[in-house]
């Protein structure tokens, strides 16, 4: 097995967690720079090569290796500090062309998943409660990263189309939150003052990082071929969130939205994506149906446990305490609901 991005959270803990499965005779660690010496460790027997897949030395690598299963979790989401949306259009879409062109010529590889994103659905006032795998985005998201994993994932169907032999899998995964994967919800809750849109409350569906490496354990492992959504149980509101992370929200227009939150949140603000800002907008739900019926993956967290468990591990000073958020909002749908009956 092959896997790409292993010097990150997700490739590097994926390789992992392969490596200590015995009935898997080979791991294959790639990335262009070489993990930390931690995750070296961790990785124990799996070998790490380093390669950039725009190289033709990645092809020699899979057939070399007799490469069976190629996970390509290596996709960024935001441009290289040193570079530009060319540089990260060239990294994410010529880099899994080229990946996908040479699991194509392989004739050893069997499967390849990929790691993608719920962004493919953007985010809008236009959106259902929930999205299946089967719907597009209302409207053409409009960030770099969405754009990117929409054609990747067309890549990959495509691969799928050409080498039927080939079982295609691809997760979309909801946004992540964790204390060990950063991410744009991570990074928006730990301020304590959160700035949010006056008049919306997104509604947001959350997935723990363990669940995230689960996912892509069980797809790699022993999941079948198709699309399928990835999420906690649930969902909050960003208020909820907000709150139950130890913050104080702090509406504003959206016009004012990233300016005035920069003066609330500091430099966190500005490295926010478009995309980033209309989830924080208006969120997205998914459809998980999919995800037990055909995947066979059941989520440890809900959205809310893996909310908590992240506000915790940050080890914040909440201003309101998640056993107050609880009984109040208990007390207000008991109050609902006596209301509903009289009428």
């Amino acid at each position: 097995m092959l896997v790409t991005g292993a010097s990150r959270f997700l490739g590097g803990y994926l390789v992992t967690r392969l490596a200590q499965n015995p009935d898997i005779e080979r791991v294959i660690a790639v990335d262009t720079q070489s993990p930390s010496k931690d995750m070296l460790r961790r990785m124990g027997r799996a070998e790490s090569v380093l390669a950039d897949i725009r190289n033709p030395l990645i092809g020699k690598v899979i057939r070399n290796m007799n490469v069976d299963t190629v996970v390509h979790a290596s996709a960024v989401t935001k441009a290289p500090k040193s570079g530009s949306r060319v540089a990260m259009k060239d990294m994410n879409v010529l880099g899994a062309m080229q990946l996908f062109a040479v699991c194509q010529k392989a004739p050893t590889v069997r499967k390849v998943v990929l790691r993608s994103s719920s962004v493919v659905y953007g985010s809008s006032a236009k959106d259902p409660a929930k999205f299946t795998e089967e719907m597009s985005a209302r409207r053409r998201p409009t960030g770099a990263f969405a754009r990117d994993m929409l054609e990747i994932e067309g890549y990959l169907r495509g691969l799928g189309r050409r080498r039927s032999d080939i079982a295609t899998t691809i997760l979309r995964l909801a946004p992540t939150v964790g204390n060990r994967l950063p991410g744009s919800v991570s990074s928006y809750l730990t301020s304590s003052l959160v700035p949010t849109v006056f008049g919306r409350d997104a509604r947001l569906q959350l997935l723990h990082e363990e669940d995230a490496l689960g996912a892509l354990e069980r797809a790699t492992v022993a999941g079948p071929s198709g699309t399928y959504n990835v999420a906690g149980d649930g969902v909050v509101m960003m208020s909820q969130a907000v709150r139950r992370a130890g913050g104080v929200t702090v509406p504003m227009p959206y016009g004012l939205f990233r300016t005035a939150g920069h003066a609330l949140m500091g430099s966190v603000m500005k490295s926010f994506t478009k995309e980033e800002l209309d989830y924080f907008h208006f969120g997205c739900g998914l459809d998980t149906t999919r995800m037990r019926g055909e995947l066979g993956f059941e989520p440890r967290w809900t959205t809310r446990e893996a909310l908590d468990d992240f506000a915790r591990g940050i080890g914040m000073r909440r201003v309101v305490k998640t056993e107050w958020i609880d009984q109040a909002e208990s007390m207000v749908l008991s109050v609902l609901g006596e209301r509903a009956e009289v009428r």
